[in-house]
């Protein structure tokens, strides 16, 4: 049986408490499960204070990250920071977590910038302890990277054994660790080059997409019907010339146009259009958790108001 449509949106900045507050107020109201913050050291605000703060401005919204990269803090301090914001929303975190693929993040800290395989390596030992953290009773750990000796952690979030975990991704071994070891699934582009340009884009294809679904699949086995696949829409567009549009933009997904129109990160069309192709893709591709740009918060109402918990 197919999950209920979700609906989130990706925020990264506001100018003013106030701003920030309304914005996620406004979410909220009109329907929207949760606000996800990314987490870069470009012009964003901080992830962990911030969704904090939009949890203490609303009441229902719930709060997560697109995703935590894992070589920006150690598991066991970002562990307490989740739990704490799971207690003190009253139990309205979700948890996303990655390995990291934005060089110029690297570049502008100073961290070691490591090969894929050992970026994910060292991410499979932190969700490891971040997940044993948030469990009952105390957690040991002996990893590659990480040790932990008999840690009780604490606070203990209200959400058990732990808040929902979304893993995004694009590349086999971080998706078949989210199959294995997720909630939620976020199926991404293909990073491994660090940055986001046509080629990457093209990732985001139908049939590319279609071999993502496949890796969570064969990792997931007996899983699978458990897991909820979320996908972030970069183009969402109201219009009457979807052909248009399509053709505008689609030099810079690296894609024809009609590809642009079946890539799972784009919703092109009329309100009608976009609710048809939102109910296909969850038939196609599993996708019924759709997060879109903090751009189109009321462009995309009409839409939630109508697929949300269906």
């Amino acid at each position: 049986m197919a999950n209920k449509f979700r609906f989130g949106i990706q925020i990264s900045n506001a100018g003013s408490a106030a701003e920030w507050a309304e914005k996620a107020k406004q979410m909220e109201d009109l329907g929207y499960s949760t606000l996800f913050i990314p987490d870069h050291f470009n012009d964003q605000l901080a992830p962990i204070p911030a969704m904090m703060a939009a949890a203490d401005a609303t009441s229902t919204l719930r709060v997560g990250t697109l995703v935590l990269d894992n070589d920006y803090r150690h598991p066991l301090v970002l562990a307490k920071e989740l739990a704490t914001i799971d207690v003190l929303s009253g139990g309205r975190l979700e948890i996303g977590l990655g390995a990291g693929w934005m060089k110029t993040d690297y570049a502008a800290s100073g961290i070691p910038y490591d090969r894929p395989g050992i970026r994910v390596e060292r991410f499979k030992e932190g969700l490891q302890i971040i997940k044993g953290l948030l469990s009952e009773g105390p957690f040991s750990f002996s990893g590659k990277y990480y040790t932990i000796g008999e840690h009780e952690g604490t606070p203990k979030p209200i959400q058990q054994p732990h808040p929902p975990i979304l893993v995004g991704g694009g590349g086999k071994k971080v998706l078949s660790i989210a199959a294995q070891e997720a909630d939620i699934i976020g199926i991404n582009f293909s990073l491994a080059e660090g940055e986001v340009n046509p080629t990457v884009a093209a990732t985001g294809s139908a049939e590319e997409t279609h071999k993502r679904i496949g890796y969570v699949r064969e990792a997931a086995g007996d899983r699978m019907d458990d897991l909820e696949m979320n996908v972030m829409t970069f183009i969402s567009q109201i219009t009457d010339d979807a052909a248009g549009m399509a053709e505008r933009v689609s030099a810079g997904f690296g894609l024809s146009a009609e590809e642009v129109m079946g890539s799972p990160h784009v919703l092109i069309g009329s309100t009608e259009q976009i609710e048809d192709t939102i109910i296909r893709r969850r038939e196609e591709f599993g996708f019924s958790y759709v997060t879109f740009s903090s751009d189109v918060i009321e462009a995309m109402a009409p839409v939630v108001k109508r697929l949300a918990g269906t």
